[in-house]
């Protein structure tokens, strides 16, 4: 077999470059191009007979936004008429700017944004990924810090998956100070590929090694915890070779592996499951996924390479997800490529995962602030994020302090919206909850009987939620320093 790191001898002498494998071991194909745009290349797997033919009864997605939006407005409306005799007793006591602030941000937002992913989700008639005639070849990139643990188990489930294309493994030990490496090299598989970089050096270099060690066309990138589910990869590529031609990226399901391993990951199994997920949901269908994630995400490489890779900074995907948004590519949501990864286990861990999360938010708008003037749909979702912080303060000053007044009796801020909130609530988490569980049905998965960690989900979540997204939001206003994991 030709040795394919000695294609690489250029790559720094800081890293050693290692070809997991036997003497006989098949040489991986490469992808050919064609240029079918002009602003990057379009590998030609994504080919006329991969195309889907046109259905008959269509809404447009313009259609359906516009459908959810009036039905959000239509919830606004009356909630605005339910809450004004609120609002003008509340401002007698606090003045009308502050009255407002409060009662916009527990109430009013927030059921403007349940009612769109309401009426989203009910609109949401998601298309059957056909089989591709022709499936490319892939580059797994996998970055991984101290994880002798989990890699094992990682590679056995990418080896194992019966994706019908050729694909190389790059497995980038960043530094590891445990057997991350040596894991690595016990599996002796032609196609797993060891890249070793001495010194501990972030997920973000770690990744761009392996984008410039890779060999084919797409790039996925999986978590060094992250086990893939049968036929994953199968199904997000099959996503990407079906979704529309501007899409440069797919972003896979991620459900929770570790979710009986304390209370904190079972209300993250609802979480992933229920929350996350959803919101991908919603986001893709109105051409703009804002987030292609680390753990499990397909890339078009030249796409990647053309946009600097991925930036050293806490959020790296988000930041890199939003370079691809702004020059005016899609990107997708492949909900049943699932995948199982490993969540924190500690309100401690967990605490730092959604700081790095909510401080990835505000790199990207700092990186890339011009997306406010790039015009398209999912433009929406970006400025829905821009009001988390709103949301997060009113929440925890506001609604909180109001809970527990009104268990004294003192009703000021617990007013009669926020009782509406509830049924609206219900009826969301209840569709949200079918269509997840028809999507689990159909990959043979079955939901878990998991009534505590939905109670803590539904009533306390949020409680642990915001105060780490306000410590992540500070972070990056202060210019905080950076640190990734959560380990």
């Amino acid at each position: 077999m030709l040795d394919i790191s000695d294609k690489y001898s250029h790559t720094s002498s800081q890293i050693v470059t290692e070809d997991i494998s036997d003497d006989d071991g098949p040489l991986l194909s490469c992808t050919s191009f064609q240029d079918m745009r002009s602003d990057h290349l379009l590998p030609d797997f994504r080919s006329p007979a991969n195309a889907r033919p046109p259905r008959k009864r269509y809404v447009s997605v313009r259609g359906k936004f516009m459908l959810a939006q009036m039905g959000a407005i239509l919830w606004v409306m009356f909630s605005l008429w339910i809450a004004l005799p609120w609002i003008i007793s509340l401002a007698d006591i606090f003045g009308w700017v502050l009255s407002v602030f409060a009662i916009g941000g527990m109430a009013i937002v927030p059921g403007y944004i349940s009612g769109l992913m309401l009426f989203s989700v009910m609109l949401d008639n998601r298309p059957k990924v056909l089989p591709a005639e022709n499936y490319p070849s892939i580059s797994i990139l996998i970055a991984a810090y101290n994880e002798e643990g989990v890699i094992s188990d990682t590679l056995h489930s990418i080896i194992s998956q019966a994706y019908p294309g050729a694909l190389e493994i790059i497995v980038i030990d960043d530094g590891s100070k445990d057997d991350t490496a040596g894991m690595v090299r016990r599996l002796n598989d032609p196609r797993i590929r060891l890249i070793v970089q001495p010194k501990n050096g972030g997920k973000a270099s770690a990744l761009n090694t392996g984008l410039e060690n890779a060999t084919h066309a797409i790039i996925i990138t999986i978590d060094a915890d992250t086990y893939l589910y049968r036929d994953a990869l199968q199904h997000i590529v099959g996503r990407y070779l079906n979704d529309p031609e501007n899409t440069v990226a797919v972003a896979g399901a991620i459900a929770v592996r570790n979710s009986r391993a304390s209370w904190v990951t079972r209300f993250q199994e609802w979480d992933y499951f229920h929350g996350i997920a959803v919101v991908k949901r919603v986001q893709s269908l109105y051409q703009g996924t804002l987030v292609a994630q680390g753990a499990f995400s397909l890339y078009e490489r030249d796409v990647v390479r053309a946009l600097g890779g991925w930036p050293p900074c806490v959020g790296e995907d988000i930041v890199l997800s939003w370079a691809m948004l702004k020059k005016g590519y899609r990107i997708g949501y492949a909900e049943n490529a699932v995948v199982f990864t490993n969540v924190p286990e500690t309100y401690n861990q967990l605490f730092l995962q959604r700081r790095r999360w909510a401080r990835g938010m505000f790199e990207a708008l700092r990186a890339h602030p011009d997306i406010l003037l790039t015009r398209r749909i999912s433009l929406q979702f970006v400025l829905i994020n821009m009001l988390f912080p709103w949301l997060d303060i009113t929440y925890l000053f506001f609604f909180i302090p109001g809970i527990i007044a009104a268990f004294f009796g003192i009703f000021l801020l617990a007013g009669p919206v926020t009782l509406f909130l509830i049924p609206l609530a219900l009826v969301n988490n209840a569709i949200i909850y079918i269509v997840q569980r028809k999507m689990f049905r159909e990959r043979g998965l079955k939901v878990r009987k998991n009534l505590r960690g939905f109670l803590i989900y539904i009533f306390f979540s949020q409680l642990m939620m915001a105060p780490a997204s306000l410590a992540g939001y500070g972070s990056e206003l202060f210019r905080l320093s950076k640190v990734w994991g959560t380990k």
